[in-house]
């Protein structure tokens, strides 16, 4: 058995905050629960977007999204240029990190990183690849929108059920040396679609609510199921006392179908309903079973975290924006405070500091939220508190001078 520990992160794709069990959800997650049960739930947790792209390239980098130049999804529409765009091959991952130090890397599922082949996933230190570069494809049919390494070549088969199969064919492969895998599903994303479901031909205004929450109760519950698999492969391989896993949603879950309760607001939108989202963290013998932590975290978090729990040592002249979570893991050790900031600059930039919840926004101007009182942030109290607000709106200055300065906004738009 390997004595470094073997890395396992594990991303839902627009799962609510209010939709899983373990958070008081509405739909029935056994193996969610049994994860929090068995390891640790975070409270504020928090994806770094809150649409996919910038929480997957802040997730790969350990730095605010805006530093590498993915601010906003890759998706092609007016104003916004993303055809050709992607995360620079030549910026420092972890899988690449975790490659350099003799680890095993690979990645199943979802990239939204750029659609070209020169961003496949294979540039930036995954071994192995089979999954889809796009933001969405079909569940069933996928046609030239799937590859395995960095040629496209079709796999027959639900998206979730293959993304869970080579994620447990991967790990009884390489149990006996480091792996470090990044399970990034599709689901809970549209397409509607659950096993045994043909091709999605329907126009998204054609359904009803009812029939598109009954289609998302299937699709949250194979995820569901994906994960127990997951989890049960690494105990059956006798590696459960040297795995670390990580499971968490890129932002928040999407409004006709998802629930994000009690928090305000959905995918895409800077109230803490786009971008707090569920996460869990499993690692038996070592992280305390069933904690539950309220400290402030994030998606730029987990490059730090695991470099550290791996021994892997980080240039120093590489800046991280993220925080180990190391100590807070396992020895339950309060995060230092700090300041966070989610910029989604096509609408606007939100900031915790604290408690406190200040929100520049495009359509609705300044917005101050006490989040201790106010957790569906539903009393605007920037006219009351004007100071505050203003000093606030000062330190999102400072942060978007900062994070833009190495990869201007007007190089990716119009």
């Amino acid at each position: 058995m390997s004595k470094q520990p073997n890395i396992i992160i594990f991303l839902a794709d627009d799962l609510g905050y209010g939709d899983s069990s373990p958070y008081d959800g509405w739909i029935e997650t056994p193996s969610m629960e049994r994860m929090a049960a068995e390891g640790m739930r975070f409270t504020d947790f928090h994806s770094n977007g809150a649409v996919c792209s910038p929480t997957r390239a802040a997730l790969l980098t350990g730095r605010y999204q805006q530093r590498v130049g993915i601010e906003d999804v890759l998706v092609e529409r007016e104003g916004w240029h993303s055809e050709g765009l992607g995360l620079n091959s030549s910026e420092l991952t972890f899988p690449r990190l975790f490659k350099d130090a003799g680890y095993k890397t690979a990645i199943f599922g979802k990239w939204h990183l750029g659609a070209m082949s020169k961003y496949n996933p294979t540039h930036h230190g995954f071994d192995e690849f089979h999954g889809y570069l796009e933001g969405m494809i079909d569940y069933v049919e996928h046609g030239k929108t799937w590859w395995q390494g960095l040629e496209q070549k079709d796999e027959e088969g639900y998206s979730t059920h293959l993304i869970t199969d080579h994620s447990v064919r991967y790990i009884e492969e390489h149990k006996d040396e480091p792996f470090c895998l990044f399970v990034s599903h599709e689901a809970v994303h549209l397409p509607w679609q659950a096993p045994g479901d043909g091709p999605f031909t329907r126009k998204y205004s054609d359904w009803t609510t009812a029939e598109a929450k009954k289609k998302y109760v299937s699709m949250t519950q194979e995820l569901d199921k994906g994960l127990g698999e997951v989890l049960d492969t690494v105990e059956r391989c006798g590696i459960a006392d040297n795995t670390f896993v990580f499971y968490f949603s890129d932002n928040g879950g999407v409004s006709k179908v998802a629930s994000n309760a009690p928090l305000r607001g959905h995918k895409a939108d800077l109230w803490e309903g786009g971008h707090r989202i569920p996460a869990i963290a499993w690692w038996p013998g070592t992280i305390k079973a069933g904690t539950v932590v309220n400290d402030l975290a994030a998606g730029m978090d987990l490059l730090p975290t695991i470099s550290q729990i791996a021994s892997i040592k980080i240039p120093e002249s590489r800046k991280l924006d993220g925080l180990s979570l190391k100590a807070l893991l396992i020895d339950q050790e309060p995060l230092p405070k700090r300041q966070f900031f989610v910029g989604y600059e096509a609408r606007g930039t939100a900031m915790r500091d604290g408690d406190w919840k200040f929100i520049t926004s495009k359509w609705h101007g300044w917005e101050l939220y006490d989040l201790s009182i106010d957790i569906g942030e539903t009393n605007n109290l920037a006219d009351q508190m004007p100071e505050k607000a203003a000093d606030m709106n000062i330190e999102v200055a400072k942060w978007l001078k900062d994070v833009h300065s190495e990869f201007p906004l007007k190089a990716w738009r119009q």
